[in-house]
């Protein structure tokens, strides 16, 4: 069983040698979406909540490449650049989360890193398709 890349135009094109997500069997990683407007290609306005949207829109955008969807989704890694910014983003990813999964939610981890140009947020994904 082999692996093969799953690409869209509506989430950010990598910007080094890694696929926006793989899949092999019923197992899709998707790679860490940051909060770049495909469309233009700038970093979204509204600070981390802004951002944390954006997010969301091309890990969607991702998923439903691959015929998947949030409620596919079994772990998500969040990547926070300061932690100040923790519970916004915490508020944001509740109300999105609950938009587009239901119960019971993805695991998730969070961590802080820093992240190039200005970017505040990352999130990866891993899903298992049915």
């Amino acid at each position: 069983m082999g692996k093969h890349a799953v690409s869209t135009t509506a989430a950010p094109a990598p910007v080094a040698a890694f696929s926006q997500a793989v899949r092999k069997g019923n197992i899709l990683q998707v790679a860490g979406q940051v909060g770049i407007d495909p469309a233009t290609g700038e970093v979204a306005e509204g600070g981390i909540a802004g951002q944390t949207r954006q997010v969301f829109a091309n890990l969607r955008a991702v998923l439903e490449a691959a015929g998947a969807d949030f409620d596919d989704v079994l772990m998500m890694r969040a990547y926070l650049t300061d932690t100040a910014h923790f519970a916004e983003f915490n508020a944001v990813y509740n109300e999105l989360i609950n938009e587009f999964a239901a119960e019971p939610y993805p695991a998730r981890t969070t961590v802080y890193v820093d992240l190039p140009r200005g970017l505040l947020v990352e999130i990866d994904a891993l899903a298992v398709l049915d």
